[in-house]
């Protein structure tokens, strides 16, 4: 076995580098496409929205037909039998692998298609956000119905081996199938809706009694800046390769490891929100400042998949920012930014609040627990909408419903309910149990992180979160996506997706919160 193609043939040596500068220049498309996405979501003017709409959609045509030429198809033949005498984890080897993988899934595609639906998305996010603010589901209606019409039409060219999800799935989760979804969300709900109504009744009773008051006053908006700037730099977010600005839904995106920008939402007498979904959203930069320079200009340079990606944001919300450990290193930092609302307050109080239990109507502002009944309910209701079981007309009354049924409440307005979040607006159908997804994983990968450096959460008391930073560099961002993502997960941990680990976590700490005995 050869480690590289400089101990092949030159013929091979021109066929690879040929097919790194096809690439490299798709990429370089598709990063001016993010550029022009990042400023609409923060700095552009709604007026600017349709002109935007058409720059967006030629940059996607212009990439995708670039991808997909023949030239692209030649060199991939061309390498093929390289595979058969390379490292598999080479670059090489995985460069070609990969772009190969993505060349015939993306060549289904005709050029018109992937132009429409970036320029119909674009349009509809800007719609999408005045319907929200105007409380009117009728304003965006015609925009989510063409969605879900590009949707399918995207699905039926890629094919799928049972149903039109499972193609759209594999375009966040490659290798993953709805019905492997709906296994583990099955097994989920066996055991997260008993938790969630003995909580309820525990909370009913007096059990575990939350006081959460000192955080349901004003916190001004600067220093609720400065914290999400503190804690992102204790994680080792690097602010000279990346940039936080405010948007009506955060969200990462990044151009290069060297520029990696996230955006977070402030809400005046709820601090948490700020704080938390900066947090989260840190957890993917890291991820993509992480990816070796090396794999820039290529598809190795991006996650394993969005699953994998929801665990780095899941892991460092949850599993860090949640908990104890965390929360005896910060709580004095956020006493210095807010010295008379956080007076007096102590480690296990904060501790309590920040996981305290109660359903709620926006995803991202969801507990740990009820977290997931959110998406079982995306999933749910995208699915029907895809098979035609649902029209999108009837999708505002249809989450309500499911909403009560799951959490036990019904949305007052529109914009608590079906249009709170903007991902349909985007065109992401299909992406919803990537959210889940990787709060399984987060957990799977925190507890191997712990099993290989034990001294992991002391270190988290004392303000140490490099050292956990620079585990999941080595073990998960180092590879960017040359593996699929449960080959990257058994890489890691030695295991399959695992809901157990999960499933022990949640139980574990949501028992001993509120005097649980559960099983």
């Amino acid at each position: 076995m050869v480690q590289s193609l400089a101990d092949m043939d030159r013929d091979l040596q021109q066929a690879f580098r040929d097919l790194e500068e096809i690439v490299a220049e798709v990429v370089d498309l598709e990063r001016a496409g993010a550029v022009l996405r990042w400023d609409q979501e923060t700095y552009m003017p709604t007026g600017g929205s349709e002109s935007r709409a058409q720059v967006l959609g030629t940059l996607a045509r212009l990439a995708h037909a670039r991808f997909v030429s023949d030239a692209v198809g030649e060199l991939l033949a061309k390498l093929k039998p390289a595979l058969e005498e390379l490292d598999p984890e080479s670059y090489e080897a995985s460069l070609i692998r990969v772009t190969a993988r993505e060349y015939e899934k993306l060549r289904k595609l005709p050029a018109r298609l992937v132009e429409e639906q970036a320029r119909v998305a674009s349009v509809a996010q800007v719609v999408w956000a005045e319907a929200r603010e105007k409380q009117d589901f009728g304003l965006f209606q015609p925009h989510l119905e063409r969605l879900f019409a590009l949707a399918r039409e995207i699905a039926d060219h890629l094919g799928y081996p049972n149903e039109r999800y499972d193609a759209l799935l594999d375009l966040y989760e490659p290798g993953m199938r709805t019905a492997e979804v709906e296994h583990l969300f099955t097994a989920l709900k066996e055991r997260l809706l008993p938790l969630v109504g003995a909580i309820g009744e525990a909370s009913r009773a007096g059990k575990g009694a939350v006081d959460d008051t000192f955080l349901r006053q004003p916190y001004d908006e600067a220093g609720q800046w400065e914290l999400t700037l503190r804690a992102l730099r204790a994680m080792g977010y690097d602010f000279s390769r990346g940039r936080q600005d405010k948007s009506a839904h955060p969200f990462t995106i990044h151009f290069s490891p060297d520029d990696v920008r996230i955006t977070t939402r402030i809400i005046p007498d709820d601090p948490l929100s700020a704080l938390f979904s900066s947090i989260h959203e840190g957890g993917h930069a890291l991820y993509e400042q992480g990816i070796p320079r090396a794999l820039s200009r290529t598809h190795l340079g991006e996650g394993a998949s969005l699953g994998v990606h929801e665990s780095q944001s899941r892991l460092w919300e949850n599993v860090v920012g949640r908990s104890r450990e965390f929360w005896q290193f910060f709580l004095p930092v956020a006493r210095e930014v807010f010295p008379a609302q956080l007076a007096g307050v102590t480690v296990e109080q904060i501790y309590r609040a920040v996981n305290r239990v109660k359903p709620s109507f926006i995803r991202t502002e969801a507990d740990e627990v009820t977290y997931n009944l959110h998406i079982f309910l995306r999933f749910e209701l995208e699915r029907a909408v895809l098979n035609g079981q649902l029209e999108v007309g009837e999708l505002p009354a249809a989450w309500d419903d499911k909403m009560e049924s799951y959490l036990g409440i019904r949305p007052p307005d529109l914009a608590r309910g079906v249009l709170q979040d903007i991902h349909w607006s985007m065109g992401s159908i299909g992406y919803f149990p990537t959210y889940t997804l990787g709060n399984v994983l987060s957990v799977q990968f925190y507890r191997q992180a712990v099993q290989e450096e034990p001294e992991i959460p002391q270190a988290i008391a004392r303000g140490e979160l490099m050292m956990l930073k620079e585990w999941l560099r080595r073990r998960i961002h180092v590879h960017g996506a040359k593996f699929e993502p449960q080959e990257l997960v058994r890489k890691v941990t030695g295991r399959p997706l695992d809901p157990q680990p999960y499933l022990e976590y949640i139980e574990g700490k949501y028992s001993d919160l509120y005097g649980l005995k559960m099983g």
